[in-house]
């Protein structure tokens, strides 16, 4: 096998190790993918200040987020079905995440319980929440967050309805798959995947399943989010959520400065620019073309984060320039974790810890607290 250096290295690794199902679902957008295409495109346009002569000995990249300790300002994102894209997936992504001293979030949908990731690992992580109609499980799903010891709440407001995904629909997107001819010869050209699989009784959504009541088909993924997702979720309901949960919130899926400040005015404590990865509004902007608008909103009032579109440590560095407290990243490191389990995700993030920190030192800067505009190109943001 070639040696692994890149981000691209390991989503290639995991394209030829994951189901196609699992692969595409994860590696892809809305409609006409265009928002999804902008999320990578929009950061390569940003160009960065080369210094010299400068000393860029004792480099620092450790920094806080929402006043937890990290070692770089880089989350784990939320993602549904990571458990598909290897066995016990969410359990082994948080554990690489604590070895790496950066945080871990569970999704709603993940194939992992809450309580399974929190029994087989030492470190708090947090938990992102998806509003249901059924509001007695939400308060239960909030409950169970609690007493699992989630350090923070993240509430996802940019998926009230499911945007549609094409490559889902043809491929029949479940978990576990369902027993067609085309699955079944694709999941024979992935031994390592099965075999996996087969060592694991984690198949399923873990935090729904013997949890939801009314709940008609548990096994797709859209006809469940069209069931039991809430379109009339408001803000009323981010109050009632922070109320219920009493601790950190962090709030997902802003994309505008009027939403921006609505979020300010809410006390949650972060929220995210982001645009769902180009999988819900397609045709929206870039996240990264989004943020320095909503930082010079709100950015003195609330910490501002971003995802969407970072596939390198030079990508982290160009969100944090334009006033980025810290980033999410999804696909990174769900192409390690497909690629390779758990050292796979640690991989993906050492790959993106090194290209931060010897791209902030040709950049003239030596602690990441340090870092703002002036790294950038003017005229380049």
């Amino acid at each position: 096998m070639a040696q692994l250096l890149t981000i691209e290295d390991l989503r290639l690794l995991a394209k030829r190790r994951v189901p196609r199902m699992f692969y595409d679902y994860a590696d892809s957008g809305a409609w006409t993918e265009s928002t999804y295409r902008a999320n990578e495109a929009d950061f390569a346009g940003i160009k960065l200040r080369q210094r010299v002569a400068v000393d860029m000995t004792n480099r620092a990249l450790a920094s806080t987020m929402i006043g937890e300790q990290v070692s770089m300002p880089v989350a784990l994102a939320p993602i549904g079905i990571a458990g598909m894209q290897h066995a016990d997936g969410e359990i082994l992504a948080a554990k690489a995440a604590a070895r790496a001293g950066v945080p871990f979030t569970l999704s709603t949908m993940s194939v992992c319980s809450i309580e399974d990731v929190a029994g087989n690992t030492d470190k708090p992580f947090w938990f992102q929440l998806y509003v249901m109609r059924d509001r007695a499980f939400i308060e239960r799903l909030i409950d169970r967050a609690k007493a699992a010891g989630c350090s923070a709440l993240m509430l996802t407001l940019d998926l009230q309805i499911l945007g549609q995904r094409h490559k889902d629909i043809r491929n029949g997107l479940s978990a576990p798959p369902k027993p067609t001819l085309a699955n079944l010869i694709n999941l024979a050209l992935k031994p390592r995947w099965c075999l996996g699989m087969l060592g694991t009784k984690r198949r399923s959504f873990g935090n729904i399943v013997g949890h939801a009541s009314g709940v008609g088909d548990m096994s797709s993924l859209s006809a469940w989010t069209a069931e039991q997702f809430d379109p009339t979720l408001s803000w009323d309901d981010v109050k009632w959520i922070k109320d219920r949960w009493g601790g950190k919130l962090i709030l997902k899926g802003i994309l505008d400065a009027e939403d921006a400040e609505l979020a300010a005015q809410s006390g949650a404590d972060a929220l995210i620019v982001s645009n769902h990865g180009g999988r819900q509004l397609d045709g929206a902007v870039s996240s990264i073309a989004a943020l320095p608008g909503i930082v010079e909103q709100v950015g003195g009032r609330m910490e501002v984060w971003m995802d969407g579109g970072i596939r390198s440590g030079q990508d982290v560095l160009k969100a944090v320039a334009l006033g980025a407290r810290g980033v999410l990243i999804g696909r990174p490191f769900l192409y390690g974790l497909g690629a390779m389990g758990e050292e796979g995700v640690k991989l993906a993030l050492e790959i993106i810890r090194k290209e931060m920190d010897i791209t902030m030192a040709l950049c003239g800067k030596r602690d990441i607290q340090d870092v703002d505009g002036n790294i950038l190109v003017k005229g380049k943001a």
